[in-house]
């Protein structure tokens, strides 16, 4: 056990942190150490005592403190603040190595990311939220606790998901080396209860995924190709957003009880005819892949088509938008509408690329005009591309996550 953990988990275990208005950083670092034990006693205030024996949190400028000149920063370049602090001796204790990183990388480093630098952070601001008003007569601390109780159950919610999501991936490789032994179709997925798997089965070259209904039968999910909103293969357009008898009639399959108009889902009463589903729509799909060529011209379409797997690909152009209405002060300009028509604007202009269902959206063109739609294609996951020169040779490159 860890010195820090032992500190934790003894009897009559205690804490101190800063009193005043607080911040995500200090409540998950109070609500972590509230999960190890709940009977660890924290204290809030503007002084560490003296001789003070307990863990000492966001004040003090010691071990768990990030507010003197030397603190430490991730070799990503994230600084740590308290609660990665915290974590990086813990977690591992709680998720294992490898978990306890991601973990670290998806939640912790954006709240010591805000803290450290104020960077914007939804779930900061919320917490944030539950400090008291400037005239408030109740103290800080009441609301202090309150948030922590809060957060204690966002972690112990994440630490769930987590451990479940990791079970889930030990138990669909378990299904998947069990049926390359018996399947003769290696596009169908039989699972013997529903098992959490899409981001895992994007990877492979299985289309549809059946397992038994809490409501009795069989549900059939279509699974999407990877960095990809598109399925590998769709149910035909004629059975979306039938049920019972019109999709027997449309299916030709005695128990098909529902299809939804989204595509997302399917139900029979019998697996011989949710397995029937899946190869009658295997069969008869033909859709070849979408990239759209945002505001570039046609001489890189036949770039575009030689990305792997796009041979085949539709390319289609949508132009950039025009210039809005500018105010204009000599050199300098700024945009003529209020925030929220700047916003429609763009939700208008996502709306007609996502109308193509691309698999990718190459973009070419000003940055004023591109910025904006292609933050928010990466928001939705949609792989965005863009012409580079390196070393006399043009490459279509994709723009990373979190660019």
């Amino acid at each position: 056990m860890n010195t820090l953990l032992e500190q934790i988990t003894k009897k009559d275990a205690k804490a101190f942190t800063h009193g005043g208005k607080f911040h995500a950083d200090d409540v998950f670092s109070a609500a972590l150490l509230l999960y190890l034990n709940p009977e660890i006693q924290i204290t809030r205030g503007n002084k560490v005592p003296e001789e003070y024996d307990g863990i000492v949190f966001d004040i003090g400028r010691g071990e768990y403190d990030h507010h003197q000149i030397d603190s430490r920063i991730r070799d990503n370049g994230v600084p740590y603040a308290a609660f990665g602090l915290l974590w990086e001796q813990l977690g591992a204790g709680i998720l294992g190595e490898e978990l306890a990183q991601e973990f670290d990388e998806a939640f912790v480093q954006p709240l010591d990311n805000n803290d450290n630098t104020g960077e914007k952070n939804e779930l900061a601001t919320l917490i944030g939220n539950f400090n008291p008003t400037w005239d408030a007569s109740t103290g800080g601390d009441e609301a202090f606790f309150r948030v922590v109780g809060v957060a204690g159950m966002i972690l112990e919610n994440k630490f769930e998901r987590y451990l479940g999501n990791e079970r889930a991936n030990r138990r669909i490789e378990e299904v998947m080396a069990a049926q390359a032994e018996s399947a003769d179709d290696t596009q169908i997925l039989v699972l013997p209860e529903f098992i959490p798997c899409q981001k895992r089965l994007s990877e492979t070259d299985i289309a549809f995924v059946i397992f038994p209904s809490n409501r009795g039968g069989y549900c059939i999910q279509p699974q999407k190709k990877e960095y990809s909103m598109n399925y590998k293969c769709s149910f035909p357009k004629e059975w979306l957003g039938y049920e019972n008898e019109e999709l027997v009639q449309a299916t030709g399959l005695a128990s098909a009880g529902f299809c939804h108009k989204g595509g997302f889902l399917m139900t029979t009463g019998t697996l011989d005819d949710a397995i029937s589903a899946c190869k009658i729509s295997l069969a008869n799909y033909k859709e070849a892949p979408v990239i759209v060529n945002l505001g570039g011209d046609s001489n890189v379409d036949d770039l575009l088509l030689t990305l792997p797997g796009m041979e085949h690909a539709a390319i289609n152009h949508i132009p950039l938008p025009d210039i809005p209405e500018l105010q204009i002060d000599g050199i300098y300009g700024e945009v003529d509408m209020e925030k929220q028509q700047w916003k429609n604007r763009i939700k208008e202009q996502i709306k007609q690329i996502l109308r193509e269902k691309p698999e990718a959206v190459y973009v070419d063109g000003d940055v004023f005009l591109t910025y904006p739609i292609v933050h928010q294609l990466r928001k939705k996951h949609i792989p965005v591309l863009t012409l580079v020169e390196q070393q006399g040779q043009k490459r279509i490159v994709r723009i990373p996550s979190g660019s």
